[in-house]
């Protein structure tokens, strides 16, 4: 009997939230359940599965999964699936369908509170990168003027509008952070400023004398968060008609006190090991550690633990003008450019996901990776692994040549790719910091290319990918991401 208008409706709303058709690899019904083999477990949205009306119960094992619909239900859903799955067409539209399915599965496994603790620590800096780029821009217009001996009235004031923010970061970065923790903005930009205080200087702590700016915005974050617990701790013990004075007063001089006896110090001794440790680091290992931190930036960012790396960043640009991490970091986004050429190439007869590869390749260039991403490499699967040796390789020379002495930095956070150039600072002159850079950036490219075209795809694979479809068409009904097989009602023996 063929299946109402219901059934079909279920096995429609089922397959975005198993992941999509591609991640489907058979299909088999029993007297009650759905049986389904699926390439990545990890995409299927368990909980708006369990939700879904009709959905009796949901049970997991390993890529084997299990969906519950009830006797009669799953006969006529079974085959509506495998119709729908095996109908799918290998286009833009059907990359971007998984990509989103494997976005909003990320999305809901990175919702852990250490992972949700470091993105609202993410969010703190977040809002201040327009600034950190708008004075690096300025910082490197000042030092070119500088190096070329012309202008040379202008560099005082160029200089002055560089660091004029930077001096004061940690009054920002307090502020922030009690406004995304819950507190009072001002309160928290009232405590980080005491680090900036010049009179600090007369304050000792554990023998030593402190220094204005000392544990930089770690020092600013960790007092900010500290006036947040207090402000909360006095908000539900303080009468209310007290409140206005005895809060924000408690506030202000418990964590001044606190800061100034105890965070500062702590904070500038985390602060210095940041720093030897990213000298050490490049000094040492410069083409292994660049080569294993340029591979793993792009998983770090699906895990969500690149976020932990802004603060690093932040303090390291504080301490010494310039980042030596984020150039290497980088590189990730070069491999995956040189992935998506090389799809381009291997695939000559599918011209929609072709034509997504061309409008997606300017912002890559650019370092704005996620059309690129989601749209293509990671929804094929192997070659976002190819654009991870990509980045690997890249990061590689960049780290070797750190190793070899040639720094190379940049003076602000949140651009990548060719955009990252007015942003470069090094030890040896922007030319040779540039030239680096570049050639980094090649490298990347290339063994993104050549990682791609080699290994990226199976013959199976290539072959009903590369299955012809006028650009934005839909191709036969056999080419799919992949396919699956409809097998006769069995008995259930799990019940």
């Amino acid at each position: 009997m063929a299946p109402d208008d219901s059934h079909a409706a279920t096995a429609a709303a089922l397959l975005p939230l198993l992941g999509g058709a591609g991640n489907i690899a058979s299909v088999e019904n029993c007297m009650t359940r759905l049986r389904l083999e699926l390439h990545d477990p990890a995409l299927v949205r368990g909980e708006a599965l369990r939700a879904l009306p009709g959905v009796l119960g949901v049970v997991e094992d390993g890529r084997a999964y299990q969906v519950v619909l009830g006797p009669g239900a799953v006969a006529r859903v079974a085959p509506e699936l495998t119709r729908l799955s095996a109908a799918a067409p290998v286009t833009a539209e059907a990359l971007a369908e998984r990509g989103a399915a494997i976005r909003a599965g990320r999305a809901e496994r990175n919702a852990t509170p250490g992972k949700l603790f470091l993105r609202r620590i993410a969010a703190v800096f977040v809002p201040l990168i327009p600034a950190l780029i708008g004075c690096g821009i300025v910082a490197g217009l000042g030092g070119l003027l500088t190096n070329l001996h012309w202008l040379p009235g202008l560099s005082p004031a160029l200089t002055a509008i560089a660091s004029g923010f930077m001096s004061l970061i940690a009054v920002f970065v307090g502020y922030n952070t009690a406004k995304e923790f819950d507190g009072t903005p001002v309160l928290g930009g009232a405590v980080a400023a005491i680090t900036v205080y010049g009179g600090v200087g007369r304050v000792s702590a554990f023998g030593e004398r402190l220094a204005p700016g000392q544990g930089g915005v770690l020092g600013a974050l960790a007092a900010a968060l500290l006036a947040t617990c207090v402000e909360r701790w006095c908000r539900g013990r303080v009468p209310e008609t007290l409140d206005v004075l005895v809060t924000p007063t408690l506030t202000v001089l418990a964590t001044g006190l606190v800061t100034l006896y105890g965070l500062m110090y702590a904070a500038g001794k985390a602060a210095a090991a940041v720093g030897r440790w990213a000298d050490w680091l490049l000094a040492n290992g410069g083409a292994g550690a660049g080569f294993v931190l340029g591979g793993l930036f792009l998983p770090l960012v699906m895990l969500g633990l690149h976020q932990a790396l802004i603060p690093v960043h932040t303090t390291l640009i504080q301490q010494e003008g310039y980042t030596v991490l984020l150039p290497i970091l980088a590189m990730a986004g070069a491999g995956q450019v040189g992935a998506a050429l090389a799809v381009y190439v291997r695939l000559r007869r599918n011209l929609s996901v072709r034509g997504t590869i061309r409008s997606a390749l300017p912002a890559g260039f650019l370092g704005i990776g996620e059309p690129l991403i989601y749209g293509v490499s990671l929804p094929l699967g192997r070659p976002f692994v190819t654009a991870c040796v990509g980045g690997a390789f890249g990061g590689g020379f960049v780290g070797l040549l750190n190793q070899l002495g040639t720094k190379v930095g940049t003076t602000a956070i949140g651009p990548s790719g060719w955009a990252l150039f007015p942003l470069l600072k090094g030890n040896h002159g922007l030319g040779r910091t540039a030239a680096v850079y570049a050639l980094g950036l090649l490298v990347g490219y290339v063994a993104g290319f050549v990682a791609t075209y080699l290994f990226g795809f199976g013959k199976a694979a290539l072959a009903e990918l590369n299955a012809r479809t006028p650009e934005g068409g839909t191709p036969s009904r056999g080419a799919a991401l992949g396919r699956t097989r409809a097998v006769p009602r069995s008995p259930d023996r799990s019940r």
